[in-house]
């Protein structure tokens, strides 16, 4: 009998606190921020992304990054965890990452920055504000900067199967990109299909083709969104691809930053892609780790104490999100008695 093949052991990331929270249209408290991060910590979770350290005018959700990362580092709750806790902060240009090595040398900075690049050249500069050649040089510079202050660096690479402004990408486009991180100094590479581009078909093609490339799956990390729906098929085309590494936000929350936050206006990055902003979040925490623990798969992660953090996420932001499990819960593995 054939039998699907996939990894029996996984690493995943969540990262509600900073994509999970960049697309809602008014802030969330510190505090709140600072419960999801304990809770997940102690859930299992090793790599939480927490903030981003750029300018708070675009994006005022992370007005409070300086006060956050300060919070989790005084935390009481993970006082015995936070050695073997990665956090991330996203610093898509240089005065972002400046703020990552001061904060790292008072004590409390990020163990993680994460540098992005989009295989399309309008969709790079909307997000940056840089061409594509700009930006590698700039991060080339200050990825070596960022070691030097012991800091991690994520190099992400986005518009792998699509582009929402210039439709068609090529795949070969994205490897070229991801060795092009790793030649640099990046410690890893996250994939993203951060509008819902990819049928699992494509995705199953585009990392057979890095892991023949590039075949250290340590090195990869899939990030896929729900735009179109295909959030837990594309995680299953890829485990059976060979990654092992993923990352997604509870209640599928996240996607383009708002350009709407408290009553106000803000950039963000511009107009919205979609006319619906609330479909393009990620895929799911809770869902994806239900299925991965059905299918044998070692995450841990604490699934029941994970499904009620994902209930609570809910009240956090006041209404029903896009996790089927948090309502339905695992599978019975015994009698109920109803």
């Amino acid at each position: 009998m054939a039998m699907m093949n996939y990894p029996k052991e996984v690493v995943l990331g969540d990262i509600s606190v900073r994509d999970g929270l960049q697309h809602e249209e008014r802030t969330i408290p510190t505090r709140a921020k600072l419960w999801l991060v304990e809770q997940l910590a102690l859930a299992g979770f090793r790599r939480l992304e927490v903030t981003n350290l750029g300018n708070p005018a675009g994006m005022p959700q992370f007005a409070d990054a300086d006060e956050l990362l300060q919070a989790i580092n005084q935390s009481k709750l993970l006082k015995d965890r936070r050695k073997e806790l990665e956090l991330t902060a996203v610093t898509i240009r240089e005065k972002a990452a400046e703020r990552a090595f001061a904060a790292r040398q008072k004590g409390w900075g990020p163990d993680r920055i994460l540098f992005m690049v989009s295989t399309s050249e309008s969709h790079h500069r909307r997000n940056s504000g840089l061409s594509l050649e700009e930006y590698w040089r700039m991060c080339e510079k200050y990825i070596k900067m960022a070691h030097e202050n012991g800091i991690k660096v994520n190099g992400t690479v986005s518009t792998i199967w699509g582009c929402p402004i210039e439709g068609p990408t090529e795949l070969t486009k994205a490897v070229e990109f991801t060795r092009r991180f790793l030649d640099i100094g990046a410690d890893d590479i996250e994939h993203a299909d951060h509008d819902g581009s990819a049928p699992p078909n494509k995705v199953y093609e585009y990392y057979s083709l890095l892991l023949d490339a590039i075949p250290d799956p340590n090195l990869h990390i899939a990030h896929f969104h729900v735009t179109r729906g295909w959030g837990l098929a594309n995680v299953l085309a890829a485990l059976q691809a060979g990654i092992t590494h993923f990352e997604s936000t509870l209640g599928g929350t996240g996607g383009q930053p708002s350009n709407f936050v408290d009553g106000c206006p803000v950039a963000g990055t511009g107009k919205y892609y979609y006319a619906d902003p609330n479909i393009v979040g990620l895929t799911s925490t809770e869902d994806m780790v239900v299925m991965m623990d059905e299918m044998g798969i070692k995450t841990g992660v604490d699934v029941d104490r994970l499904l009620d953090i994902g209930r609570m996420y809910e009240r956090i932001l006041g209404r029903r999100l896009r996790s089927e499990c948090i309502t339905t819960g695992r599978i019975p593995k015994a009698p109920t008695g109803r």
